[in-house]
């Protein structure tokens, strides 16, 4: 009985220590929210000092992130609204629950991983607009705007002269290591761009990574997240805003949700239903430990109601094609042919003590009428073909017999040589020797057409400039073309907060057009990681050799490149997914080697695919 007495108490022990924690945490995490609506109090008096709306040409707006770029129904102008700023060192520590710091991946939390330790978190309010016909922006002061925000969602529709429709967010403070999730409806009038707080009860709680679209009367809100001092929550509940009524309704839709996730491509099919696609979520799996997913899986929500009806129901969609790599942080935009647009992102690799990040700038389309993924690729301009064309005709027309040709140079072999690192450190080099058209003896005149047009797309696809590779960018398309603007990169430990600005039209797929150039100082520190990376990696080639080497050496090495080089070719007019398809078995053997037994199988393919795409662009 004694004994039994003794446990009984250290188990109420137990209990009262955790309820005194559990309250003292309860009580910091009011404090913390009260002192974070203070600072927004603050931050909001300052942006309302405006009693009218002042228009001002301006230079292209501050480097940021996770804002809002919209398009404008009746004008040719692209509309940018908040968003936030940050530039970092990353220091790897420890880092309880509740103080990991916002913004590293913005609609991802990580605790125990890493925290900034230069420069603050700076959240903005401001509204742009961009003249597409004019190449100018135009910075809109309008009284009582929204409390600054980013990763909020904004729509536009074309009733009562064009509005933007806002929804929820969050503000963190300065030091990156306090949120508050808004739950706030704006409307902000374009006609007399005026800002309008909606209140309406029943909608959504407070959230940011949330998605919204606009679909018939009504706009449609799914998912998102909320982080406080003590814990996060992801969510999979969906919303519905009635345009006429101004009213918030919460649908429970029949069968099999998508699981609870931020950050998802969503989208409004021709048909008037909405497809959710990847994510990103983390779910506890002990204490402190946390485990992230990338998601990849497809939905499809559809109302099967009558008019004026909501019987919501969910199904799931598998798609066909060349399907995204798994990330977060992309960027969508709905493009013209029912075709949606997926641009960046990063994919990380976690674990207790680190977190690295492998950034993208590909593009992926997905037809929705289809049903069908595919990657991309830009074609190089034409007028460039068509001219090399005609002179080429032109002087062997001029030329007239021997003497002619004896005056042509002849063209020699190309190489093509990259370098694919792989997640291990290791060094693979990819090569390939491209023969030039008087090569082929038996080849016809359009055959050596075709090739040189071959050679010259890839030339052309190696000197066009493109945006870096970046996660939580603003993009939006507008008479065909894709618009993207800055969002976030790394090059070391060092975080970047972008803000150029890049257009490439959808139809011809010819070629990125730089609109504002990247800040000088943050290209450079590309620049210099580039050639970091260079030289670690031509160190690395040169370990275990001596200093000097014999020619015989060389020749040796030479002999070789002709089986290193006996890749699968590109056959004619063949697109880079039904080459990976057809070739991915080869590559994933390629890179198996180079790596190494040990290697995971998910980085083997990765780096194979890798190695695949730059043969390919290399010869397309």
């Amino acid at each position: 009985m004694v004994k039994k007495g003794k446990k009984e108490k250290k188990v109420k022990g137990a209990e009262k220590t955790a309820a005194k924690m559990e309250k003292k945490v309860s009580k910091r995490s009011k404090r913390e929210e009260e002192d974070l609506e203070a600072l927004i109090a603050e931050f909001q008096a300052l942006d309302s000092k405006k009693t009218q709306v002042v228009e001002t040409a301006c230079p292209p707006p501050s480097p940021r992130l996770n804002a809002s770029l919209s398009v404008h129904p009746e004008k040719d102008e692209l509309i940018l609204f908040g968003g936030e700023y940050f530039n970092g060192q990353k220091e790897w520590t420890t880092v309880v629950l509740g103080h990991s710091t916002p913004g590293l991946r913005p609609g991802q939390r990580f605790d125990r991983v890493i925290c900034i330790i230069k420069d603050m978190t700076f959240l903005y309010s401001d509204l742009f607009f961009y003249n597409i016909k004019k190449n100018s922006w135009t910075k809109a002061d309008v009284p009582n705007p929204p409390p600054r925000r980013c990763a909020h969602q904004a729509v536009v529709v074309s009733q009562a002269g064009g509005q933007l429709w806002v929804f929820g967010g969050e503000f963190a403070s300065p030091d990156g290591e306090q949120f508050y999730h808004y739950k706030d409806l704006w409307v902000l009038h374009l006609a007399t761009k005026t800002w309008e707080q909606i209140k309406a009860t029943g909608g959504p709680s407070g959230r940011s990574g949330h998605r919204m679209v606009a679909c018939k009367r009504q706009l449609v809100m799914f998912g998102g997240f909320h982080e406080s001092t003590r814990d996060y929550v992801y969510y999979n509940d969906v919303y519905t805003f009635n345009l006429d009524t101004f009213t918030w309704a919460r649908i429970a839709p029949s069968g099999t949700a998508p699981s609870p996730r931020s950050g998802c491509q969503m989208t409004t099919t021709p048909e008037g239903a909405i497809i959710i696609y990847g994510g990103y979520s983390k779910v506890k799996v002990k204490k402190d430990v946390d485990k992230g997913s990338h998601h990849t899986d497809m939905f499809l929500l559809k109302n099967e109601g009558k008019e004026g009806q909501d019987k919501w129901a969910w199904s799931r969609i598998n798609s066909a094609g060349v399907r995204p790599t798994p990330r977060s942080g992309f960027s969508l935009a709905v493009g013209p042919n029912n075709r949606t647009v997926l641009f960046g992102g990063v994919y990380d690799e976690e674990d207790d003590e680190s977190l690295e990040g492998d950034f993208y700038n590909d593009m992926y389309f997905y037809d929705m009428v289809k049903n069908r993924w595919f990657t991309g690729q830009l074609k190089g301009p034409k007028t460039e073909k068509k001219k090399r064309r005609r002179d080429k005709k032109a002087e062997e027309e001029g030329a007239g017999g021997e003497a002619g040709v004896e005056r042509v140079a002849p063209q020699e072999p190309v190489e093509i040589v990259k370098e694919i690192v792989g997640e291990d450190g290791t060094v693979m080099t990819i090569k390939q020797v491209i023969s030039p058209p008087s090569a082929q003896g038996g080849a016809s005149d359009s055959e050596s057409e075709e090739e040189e047009e071959g050679s010259e797309a890839g030339g052309a696809e190696a000197a066009t400039v493109e945006p870096c590779p970046r996660s939580n960018a603003m993009t939006t398309v507008k008479h065909g073309v894709l618009y993207v603007y800055g969002g976030m990169f790394e090059v070391g430990d060092r975080l970047f907060t972008l803000n150029d600005f890049y257009s490439v039209d959808l139809h011809k797929m010819d070629e990125w057009k730089v609109l504002v150039e990247m800040d000088p100082k943050t290209q450079e520190w590309l620049e210099e990681s580039d050639s970091e990376g260079s030289s670690d990696e031509s160190d690395e080639g040169a370990t275990g050799g001596d200093d000097e080497e014999d020619d015989s050496d060389d020749s040796e090495e030479e002999s070789k490149e002709g089986e290193e080089n006996d890749h699968p070719p590109v056959k004619p007019g063949e697109e880079y997914g039904d080459y990976l398809s057809r070739t991915e078995e080869y590559w994933v053997k390629v890179s198996r080697a180079n790596m190494g037994p040990e290697a995971k199988e998910k980085k083997v393919v990765k780096v194979a695919r890798a190695m695949a795409k730059v043969l390919y662009d290399g010869l397309v």
